[in-house]
């Protein structure tokens, strides 16, 4: 799912900023385009030890017309997006663990590990443990919604 090399390659994330890499994988190009929309690609850049839960292209195509809406103003975007984020680099093992993250929006993130399958409130890990020069990211298979 991610280029053997070049732009989006782990060797190149790994050399990025966490937007700046998301911006160039394949598979996050939503995400990366939302979060500039939202004026946070300064915040993440520039963030140091942060682990991003980085739903993939898919999980934005999956939003619901209610969900959308929900986010079409810039504020209520930008909270969807912290939601995404915790401080701190986060290990698979810690996933595993079941433990519960507060995001850099407030909010609670429970993990689990069901199988052979990471969750993140449910969502699928698709792919994890990815490095950027700021960020450890894992790509989900859902946008994650804050509560209230």
């Amino acid at each position: 799912m991610i280029p053997e090399g070049g732009m989006g390659s782990m060797h190149a994330m790994a050399m990025d900023p966490v937007v700046t890499a998301a911006s160039h994988n394949p598979l996050l190009t939503t995400l990366a385009a939302e979060v500039k929309k939202a004026h946070l690609t300064g915040t993440l850049n520039s963030a140091q030890k942060i682990t991003v839960f980085a739903p993939d292209n898919a999980a934005f195509r999956k939003l619901t017309a209610h969900d959308m809406s929900m986010m079409s103003g810039m504020a209520e975007l930008a909270r969807t997006l912290r939601y995404h984020v915790v401080s701190g680099s986060v290990t698979p093992a810690e996933l595993a663990s079941g433990m519960t993250l507060t995001t850099l929006e407030g909010g609670q993130l429970k993990t689990a590990k069901m199988g052979s399958t990471y969750e993140v409130n449910h969502a699928a890990v698709t792919c994890g443990n990815l490095h950027t020069a700021n960020a450890t990211v894992y790509i989900i298979n859902a946008v994650l919604m804050p509560a209230g």
